[in-house]
């Protein structure tokens, strides 16, 4: 195979084709598991292109049974072979403000206490005999009303009454714990904020074109769509990344399913689309859902490398039931598109495996996905005037 010229796509490229040798493993096979054409995964191993993610390279090295210490190095063969196709904007330095020392607060001292009078202080023989008058009438009103102390014999001190014990609150019974279902024999995560080809997808956002900022990077996406509280337009790319917790024993994904939760009428926000006529080479397999229809479907639907051949080349779908292990992963790409509501919704899985079977919930952390028709303008980012403008 040629070299490429760069020392960091080079040593990238022979790590791959290492593993992709080792594992004993066809282009074929090995694409049809990564959502790869044959051809891009050969373009891989030989340095003519970079992975934009570092989920494909880390797939592929699991398929190869990479040791952990295998995978960090080729992460780091990756981000230097990546930085080289794609040179990272440098970041502003920030200067630190100096750390200014606290002022003690002072302690207020207090004023010493006057010396009392002594010709006020009265002699212990004149207040014994002020007070017996007073403490006379006293017990006398107590013994009235039945609340002095007990009638003793001459010569015996009075005896005094016993409290009453306090009645010790009742003790609550703790309400016992329902068990939890033992985890699923597979981890999973997800990624709502994805786009066509990596730049194409569009948002509906609740201002005017001169409060909007310049559509992000494709990274970025999601804290920019938050910072905004954007709605997907028209449809939301959802991916779904599995892996099984054993390398022999395996998970098998059954069925994927949808769930609408609530329907209204779309929105009528102004429309942003994040890209300007882009278009890709690849078009990846994926599940196809209708939110229009009255009962929406997943439906499995091939992918196509335009690039692979005069004639391109179909990425076959995924065709379910699907086993997944520790070393065997699979992504699940759903695109859920609507025209004519503002639809919530979310997935389930349908699982079974370790002699158990089960089904998750595929959600947006903890909440529905939320994708809506478009009913506003739509704006397109001028990127020489740096503005946003309508779309024609």
């Amino acid at each position: 195979m040629g070299r490429t010229q760069d020392p960091a796509v080079d040593g990238f490229a022979r790590e791959v084709r290492a593993l992709k040798e080792r594992s004993g493993r066809s282009y074929g096979s090995l694409a049809r598991r990564l959502n790869v054409s044959t051809s891009t995964l050969f373009r891989y191993c030989s340095g003519e292109t970079v992975p934009e993610r570092f989920a494909v390279v880390d797939a592929l090295a699991r398929l190869c049974g990479a040791t952990e210490e295998e995978r960090r190095a080729l992460r780091r063969l990756w981000t230097a072979a990546d930085q080289v196709r794609r040179p990272p904007t440098p970041s502003p330095t920030l200067t630190p403000s100096p750390t200014l020392a606290p002022t003690p607060t002072p302690v207020p001292t207090a004023a010493p206490a006057p010396e009392p009078d002594p010709r006020n202080r009265p002699t212990r023989a004149r207040t014994r005999a002020g007070l017996a008058p007073a403490l006379a009438a006293l017990a006398s009103v107590l013994a009235l009303l039945g609340l002095g102390p007990s009638t003793a014999p001459d010569g015996a001190a009075p005896t005094a009454s016993a409290p009453t014990a306090p009645t010790p609150a009742p003790t609550a019974t703790p309400t016992p714990t329902a068990p939890q279902p033992p985890a699923p024999p597979f981890t999973w995560t997800v990624a709502s904020q994805v786009w066509q080809s990596g730049c194409g997808h569009t948002y509906l956002v609740d201002a005017g074109p001169d409060r909007v900022p310049p559509p992000p990077a494709a990274q970025d996406a999601a804290p920019w769509a938050g910072a905004q509280g954007a709605v997907h337009g028209g449809d939301t790319l959802v991916r779904v990344s599995l892996q099984g917790r054993s390398p022999t024993s395996a998970v098998v994904l059954q069925a994927l399913h949808v769930r609408v939760t609530g329907r209204a009428e779309p929105l009528g926000r102004p429309a942003y689309r994040m890209d300007n006529g882009c278009g890709g080479a690849v078009t990846p397999r994926r599940f196809d859902v209708n939110l229009d229809a009255p009962r929406p479907v997943a439906r499995s639907v091939a992918g196509f490398d335009a690039l692979a051949g005069d004639a391109g080349e179909e990425i076959p779908a995924v065709s379910l039931p699907y086993a997944v292990t520790s070393t065997a992963p699979e992504e699940l790409l759903v695109n859920a598109r609507t025209a004519g509501c503002d639809c919530r919704w979310y997935l389930e899985l349908e699982w079974s495996g370790e002699g158990r079977s089960g089904t998750v919930r595929i959600d947006d952390a903890g909440r529905p996905f939320r994708t809506s028709g478009i009913q506003g303008p739509v704006y397109e980012y001028d990127t020489l005037g740096r503005r946003w403008i309508p779309s024609p």
